[in-house]
């Protein structure tokens, strides 16, 4: 009798919670984060914002986070921002904090497109909707993407050394981060513009960073001295170039993003040009995309800032 009363309530408490478990999703190794509703709508003040920038070491990405953290006061919401300082490893934990804090958005600028996607998915396993900017997420949902178009600005950059240098000069390309898909982008679109038109000697990476940007320039015109043009995948990469290129004003150099740095280095001569980008501006639509899905509204894939080719005056 003892027995069967012992297997009446453990049936019992199998079935209550079979029917628990229908109604609620399971933290398991592969979903490891309870899933919550971050969808209903929502005032700007109730939104709580997580924000994970790639680094906040370069001029372009605190203009991003001056942004959003300008429309986020202006409207009363919370934000949480970190700087991932270019490391993978770091953004994944940090992404990871701020999903365990249960934040209702996320806006991610990703160190690396392909790196992040198992925290994007992780977001989506949570119910935590995500919003990228400048670059995107190889994998997992993400809500939209607010980014220039960077195929259009390396075809922009393209034309102009184009223009200047004629055709078949030997230039050189600064690559940005590998994995990143502004670099593969802007890329993308200023090789297909200059292929067969332009010799492209020297294709280095110097990972965005304008230390490595000097020293990558430097080991660039010591093999190739002849080289006539230098298109750089950012400013802070083209501006260590500048350092480098200090008694070679010969050799036109273009760089992305129009950082103020960069902006004056172009007024000054010492650049030729620069994609500009407006970084501020990206924070501000990315805020505004976030108020957009908690009023329920339905955001585009793609939201466009703007690109604009600032040169020096000698070449207007």
């Amino acid at each position: 009798m003892r027995k069967q009363i012992k297997y009446l309530i453990l049936g019992i408490m199998t079935s209550l919670t079979l029917i628990l478990l229908a109604g609620c999703s399971v933290i398991t190794l592969e979903n490891p984060y309870q899933k919550v509703d971050n969808t209903a709508k929502k005032k700007p003040k109730e939104i709580r914002v997580g924000v994970s920038l790639s680094t906040l070491n370069n001029p372009f990405f605190i203009a991003v986070k001056n942004g959003v953290n300008d429309t986020a006061k202006a409207h009363g919401t919370k934000v949480q921002i970190a700087d991932a300082q270019n490391n993978t490893a770091k953004q994944t934990n940090d992404v990871e904090d701020m999903i365990q804090r249960g934040v209702d958005i996320l806006i991610i600028n990703p160190v690396d497109s392909d790196a992040i996607t198992p925290e994007v998915k992780a977001a989506n396993n949570a119910g935590i909707p995500v919003i990228t900017v400048d670059r995107s997420s190889s994998g997992g949902k993400v809500l939209t993407l607010v980014a220039s178009n960077s195929v259009e600005g390396g075809n922009m950059a393209a034309k102009f050394m184009l223009k200047q240098l004629g055709t078949d000069a030997k230039i050189a390309e600064l690559q940005g981060i590998p994995g990143a898909s502004a670099s593969r982008e802007r890329g993308r679109g200023f090789d297909n513009a200059v292929k067969g038109k332009l010799d492209i000697v020297a294709k280095q990476t110097a990972n965005f960073d304008r230390a490595q940007g000097l020293t990558t320039t430097e080991n660039i015109i010591q093999g190739h001295p002849d080289i006539k043009g230098i298109f750089s995948q950012n400013d802070e990469m083209a501006l260590g170039a500048v350092q480098a290129l200090r008694n070679k004003p010969d050799i036109m150099l273009v760089g992305f993003d129009g950082s103020q740095d960069a902006l004056t280095a172009v007024k000054n001569g010492q650049m030729a040009a620069t994609v500009a980008q407006k970084p501020y501006q990206m924070g501000k639509l990315a805020m505004q995309a976030v108020y957009d899905h908690f009023d329920k509204k339905t955001l585009p894939k793609n939201i466009k800032s703007p690109l604009e080719l600032v040169v020096n005056s000698k070449y207007r």
